[in-house]
């Protein structure tokens, strides 16, 4: 029956994991799972990790392979594009002008890469990272050890470095802020992270913006704030992303504005204020329960998570979404997770617990009021659990004991 139809827009990691908690919660009605690339569903930490190393596939990044989609009975859609939704007669229009027909509908649309608006930006050698299309153009370019420059020194840009120096290749990363990850981490640890790198020869432009590329047949150099042009065989941009909400958006759905982070509202629940339709993964903005105010996160961990508990939601059971936001990453040597959030804006105090020249340390950030916001391990496993507890329980610490590594994380 078309109305006991669940249909999922985006095959993403997001919209997978719902479609694969559907079945395991008992849900034997149908699922539509349509998804505008032709790959397979598909994980995208390895993309810029194992991939860019040469060390694995892009296939290593999937999912399920297509027999399990068939063994599930989820019909899978790939290459195709929803073009509108319509709420009020619950149904999705597809780019072949069908229509399908839903009882509960998932929005899991992701986001899209920021593209860079300057002059020489559709040379070839202008690489952007998003899809396993991308990820696999980066790997075979690398090989060739071509003179690399990374424009933004956020997690991507400062992955993609790693790589390519892990590859041989002479690695510049150009970055207007005044350090690596100042908008995520602030400049004190943001610092230690640009100083590891440059001790793997990592040369970094800080406080420099990019003007344009050169080139005539294919890039050949950056051109830099003062008209400095930086030669390169290879270009990376990694300057953020952007939720796809315009599907929502142009179907009536409340989408915030980019001034208030962007994303699909909804509730707890992941349900939007329209009837029957949810949203997951990078494109949500939920009322976060724990932090009393409303998030949108973009990485791994929040896909997998928004993802079962949409699929829950939609099957009636009682959500309300309150996971602290995990992700983490691998560069050369050093492997870290970060938990929790520090809204922008927010004024905070950095707590280090660890040497950081050791290569092994824990960075927190407290709030005014000395409960942890966020807390952060560098090479020093089994500490997350414990970071968790602490953000997790809002309450306010003592930040000398805090740095202290004879006091046990779980007793401060």
């Amino acid at each position: 029956m078309a109305d006991e139809q669940i249909v999922i827009v985006g095959a993403s990691l997001a919209g997978a994991t719902a479609a694969e908690t559907l079945r395991k919660n008992g849900w034997t009605g149908g699922i539509v799972l349509i998804g505008s690339e032709s790959a397979l569903p598909y994980e995208r930490p390895p993309l810029s990790k194992d991939v860019l190393l040469g060390k694995a596939e892009t296939g290593s990044a999937q999912l399920h392979d297509q027999q399990w989609y068939d063994d599930n009975t989820i019909d899978l859609r790939l290459g195709t594009t929803v073009t509108a939704i319509d709420p009020a007669a619950h149904t999705v229009t597809l780019d072949d002008g069908s229509q399908l027909s839903y009882g509960k509908l998932l929005i899991a649309t992701g986001s899209r890469v920021r593209e860079l608006d300057v002059p020489g930006a559709d040379l070839p050698g202008v690489h952007y990272l998003r899809t396993a299309e991308e990820s696999q153009a980066l790997d075979d370019a690398y090989a060739a050890k071509p003179r690399v420059v990374v424009v933004g020194a956020g997690w991507i840009g400062l992955e993609a470095a790693s790589a390519a120096r892990e590859r041989g290749c002479e690695v510049t990363v150009v970055e207007p802020q005044s350090t690596a990850l100042a908008a995520v981490l602030g400049e004190e640890v943001g610092e230690l992270f640009a100083e590891f790198h440059r001790q793997h020869g990592v040369q970094f432009r800080f406080g420099t913006g990019v003007e344009g590329f050169e080139g005539t047949d294919k890039v050949t150099g950056v051109k830099v704030t003062g008209g400095e042009v930086i030669p390169a065989d290879l270009v990376i941009v990694g300057v953020g992303v952007r939720p796809n909400t315009e599907l929502a958006e142009a179907a009536g759905i409340e989408v915030a504005t980019p001034d208030n982070g962007s994303g699909i509202v909804t509730g707890p629940d992941l349900q939007t204020k329209v009837a029957d339709v949810y949203a997951a993964g990078d494109v949500v903005r939920w009322d976060h329960p724990l932090f009393g105010r409303s998030v949108r996160v973009e990485h791994w961990q929040n896909a997998k998570d928004t993802g079962a508990a949409a699929a829950k939601s939609m099957l009636g059971q009682d959500v309300s979404h309150d996971a602290i936001p995990f992700f983490f990453t691998d560069q050369f040597d050093l492997g870290m997770e970060y938990v929790g959030e520090v809204p922008r804006g927010t004024s905070y105090q950095v707590v280090l617990r660890g040497d950081p020249k050791s290569g092994a340390y824990v960075a927190f950030w407290l709030a005014d009021d000395h409960h942890v916001l966020a807390g952060m391990h560098v090479n020093t496993w089994g500490a997350t659990d414990a970071i968790r507890d602490l953000v997790r329980s809002g309450k306010e610490v003592d930040p000398d004991r805090l740095a202290d590594t004879s006091v046990e994380l779980s007793e401060v």
